[in-house]
């Protein structure tokens, strides 16, 4: 879509054509133009729940008022017809008289903030045959200035907005890279910036301003392959498609971004492609033409982008790759080893991870600068378009606290939701007694290995888990093969062989990878791969993490920590995700997780790997009817409630899984005879850019756990909530957004978010809240287990316990 504008000539800014309804060709009888707005009215959603205690919030939007009364939307016909669309932009503006100097077309829609006459027909000469054309503007629908059509262009403004501010656009968001904070001993440069777009939820048109950071590495990728080179200079080609492929750099002539898709080692930048215009040039010539950048290394390969497959607008696929030299790429996001590094985390995190009242004052600054600045408040007023002066506050509510189970003990929850006292000093609902269980260690950590065992013994007692001296194994050395023999022979020779317990030394990918394949798919039993260093570095906290060890070794054999109370009768809750291979084009895993006790402390799971184009449903299928068998073995009835959390949907998504997935889940029951449960579907969406605030006081401050938001800022079309279930100890509290796809069982706005808080309570590697749902972050855990260590799915004798914590 092209925006006409007062000031210069942008008919450059183009974004996608409008999705808006096909339109039919006006007939002669044109009708008397109609405001859509009048009939897409529907009756309000009933979402708002009332337990808990009101809170004054505040959210990191803006509200919109729109100062025209309408915006008009007219049809243009050109006849003979213009097939090239610059050209009928270019006829267009010739009557700028006519229109006026503010426009939005599309090639055959056109948006106006004025009313014109009915149908207008105008005259136009084709430059390049000098044929007469005649241009016909019939107005076919008045729109509220608030329509759903007028926001595509509305964010081609607000775009238009941020770049008069200055502002440097990278993908869809803005960043000010001259207000970079430079970190020299790590080599990385952070950029601040905005992700905003103007959207309509259920309190009106809203600005949803986010304040987000961008870190860019200060080495190009060539200096990157460099440093490659020098330590494995045999295998240097492996190595660098290993490390870079699936990563995104940033060209910083241009800003753009790209996902690293291959390396072309046979290519150079003294090789040619051919330009738009047809012309052949060399890479070292288009770069010295264009940006006046000298390529320095000549002998250096090429980097491959392949853009996504995506129709443009007259049906016609853009094909080709995109090469990149890698001295002008850089690469984006934290390097893995530094990931690994507590203290550049933590250096990291507080430049990023900005308290409330920093997120505000940044926000604050950018509407002020708006204001300040005449163009940008000119842009958004000549569609009448105006931004209040300050976020926007609202009331929330925070849910009542739970009471958590214990075997013997039940009690309420303190203020910042942790239990890891009460959990380690009672006994948990089930233990399983460990009384067949096998530790393997090499030969210089038989220390470590002699302190975790004694303290285990020492603290099992107060959890009461019965708990007998390990079998001990003591390896020659910490090889892959050592371990791996030492293993299968006892697995072999010992059929009833409880647990796997393995001392490493190092961080081993490889290592923990080969003992996970050996016990989660080859030879199933649960396993513990504990690092030395862990127990080593910190003698005075080895008390509480052989606590977690031993609680995490009682989860994977079957026994159940605690529960907190579930008054919905015979219902089973699923959990699903997806782990989607980050070297394109490999398959994705589905990790599937359901309740099979009334408690919601026994749990299924089953993974699933599907190829790029195979229907997920189809695997979900599978795993569902599994998982109803197995709650009928169990309960000896089938559930009449199942309530599913599915992660990993985005907002375009939501339509899909209503009119197709559910129904496709529907079919299992027919599975059994006479079943038709009720079904409660919520979509859980963890990357969202919304924050809220708690405004109890002057100074913003993170909102507590419990918080829950379910008007102004939901959605118009589906019932849903914002819910922060979690403490939040560092930055803003953001919360996760659930959408509810289904509800036949007719659960109240209170049951679906008191229910949805309660299962946050349910993960067991954690004593107190998270930010999902547990079997949504069982799912997770399960499919990333899968998909990134295993390559497999886990052997079927493991799915019922929770060997993938």
């Amino acid at each position: 879509m092209v925006l006409g504008g007062a000031h210069g000539d942008i008919s450059a800014l183009s974004v996608g054509v409008l999705q808006s309804a096909p339109l039919k060709k006006p007939s002669s009888e044109v009708p008397l133009a109609v405001s859509d707005e009048q009939l897409a009215r529907k009756e309000p959603l009933m979402k708002q729940g009332s337990k808990g205690i009101v809170v004054p919030l505040a959210m990191n939007v803006v509200k919109i008022r729109c100062q025209n009364e309408a915006v008009y939307q007219y049809h243009v016909t050109f006849s003979p017809s213009v097939e090239c669309k610059s050209m009928r932009f270019g006829m267009l503006k010739e009557h700028k008289s006519v229109t006026g100097d503010v426009t939005a077309f599309d090639g055959s829609i056109l948006y106006l903030p004025v009313k014109l006459p009915q149908s207008i027909d105008l005259k136009c000469q084709r430059k390049t045959d000098g044929v007469e054309i005649n241009v016909k503007i019939q107005m076919t629908k008045i729109l509220e200035p608030s329509s759903d059509l007028c926001i595509p262009f509305y964010n081609v403004v607000f775009r238009r907005v941020m770049r008069i501010l200055d502002m440097k656009a990278v993908g869809r968001n803005f960043f000010d890279p001259t207000s970079a904070t430079v970190l020299q001993q790590y080599r990385l440069q952070i950029w601040p910036g905005y992700a905003a777009s103007i959207r309509k939820s259920e309190g009106g048109l809203f600005l949803l301003a986010d304040v987000i950071h961008k870190v860019i590495r200060n080495d190009s990728v060539l200096d990157f392959m460099h440093a490659i080179y020098q330590h494995s200079k045999e295998n240097f080609q492996d190595e660098c498609t290993k490390q870079l492929i699936g990563n995104i750099i940033i060209t910083r002539y241009n800003n753009n971004t790209y996902r690293i898709d291959d390396i072309d080692w046979n290519k150079t930048p003294k090789d040619s492609f051919t330009m738009f215009n047809g012309n052949e040039i060399t890479f070292v010539d288009y770069y010295s033409n264009n940006y006046g950048i000298t390529v320095r290394e000549l002998d250096q390969p090429l980097l491959i982008h392949r853009p996504a497959e995506r129709k443009n607008p007259p049906g016609k696929l853009q094909k080709g790759e995109i090469l990149l030299l890698p001295e002008l790429s850089f690469l984006t996001g934290i390097p893995e080893k530094m990931k690994k590094d507590f203290r550049v985390m933590k250096d990291l995190s507080q430049q990023i991870n900005l308290s409330p009242k920093q997120h505000y004052l940044s926000l604050s600054r950018l509407l002020n600068r708006i204001e300040v600045n005449e163009a940008a408040h000119n842009e958004l007023a000549r569609w009448g378009l105006h931004l209040d002066n300050d976020i926007c506050k609202a009331k929330g509510r925070v849910l009542p606290m739970e009471r958590i189970n214990l075997k013997n003990n039940s009690f309420i929850t303190s203020e910042d939701l942790n239990w890891t006292r009460e959990c380690t000093r009672e006994p948990c609902i089930s233990a399983v007694p460990i009384h067949c269980w096998v530790l393997f260690y090499p030969k210089r950590a038989v220390d470590q290995a002699r302190d975790l065992v004694s303290m285990l013994q020492k603290i099992s007692g107060p959890l009461g888990i019965q708990l007998t001296p390990p079998a001990w194994r003591e390896l020659k050395d910490d090889r892959i093969e050592s371990y791996a023999k030492a293993i299968k022979s006892v697995l072999s020779a010992e059929g009833t062989v409880q647990l796997v317990v393995c001392i490493i030394t190092g961080t081993r990918d490889d290592l923990y990878g080969a003992i996970k394949k050996l016990c989660c798919v080859q030879s199933p039993v649960p396993s513990q791969v504990i690092n030395a260093r862990t127990i080593t570095t910190q003698p005075n906290k080895l008390r509480s993490i052989a606590q977690k060890v031993l609680l995490q070794i009682n989860c994977k054999l079957g026994g159940e920590l605690w529960g907190v109370d579930i008054p919905l009768k015979q219902l089973m809750v699923i959990g699903m995700d997806v782990y989607h291979d980050p070297s394109r084009g490999k398959r994705s895993v589905v990790g599937f997780v359901a309740s099979i006790n009334h408690s919601l402390t026994r749990w299924y799971s089953r993974v699933v790997f599907q190829m790029p184009h195979q229907e997920i449903v189809d695997s979900l299928k599978v795993c569902l009817v599994a998982a109803l068998q197995k709650f009928h073995e169990v309960n000896h009835f089938l559930p009449e409630k199942i309530v599913v959390y599915r992660d990993g949907v985005s907002e375009g998504q939501l339509k899909m899984v209503e009119g197709y997935e559910i129904p496709q889940l529907q079919k299992c029951f027919e599975a059994f005879e006479n079943y038709d449960p009720k079904m409660v579907v919520f979509v859980v969406q963890k990357k969202i850019s919304t924050n809220i605030y708690s405004a109890a006081t002057d100074h913003f401050t993170t909102p507590p756990p419990g918080t829950v938001v379910d008007h102004t800022v939901t959605s118009r079309d589906w019932v849903d909530f914002y819910l922060i279930a979690h403490h939040a100890r560092q930055g803003c509290g953001i919360p996760t957004h659930y959408v509810c796809v289904k509800n036949t069982a007719n659960l109240s706005p209170d049951h679906m978010q008191r229910l949805t808080f309660k299962l946050c309570h349910m993960y067991w590697n954690w004593p107190g809240t998270i930010r999902v749902p547990a079997p949504c972050k069982y799912a997770h855990k399960l499919a990333f287990l899968s998909g990134q260590v295993l390559h497999h799915e886990p052997a079927i004798e493991l799915c019922e316990k929770l060997f993938f914590l």
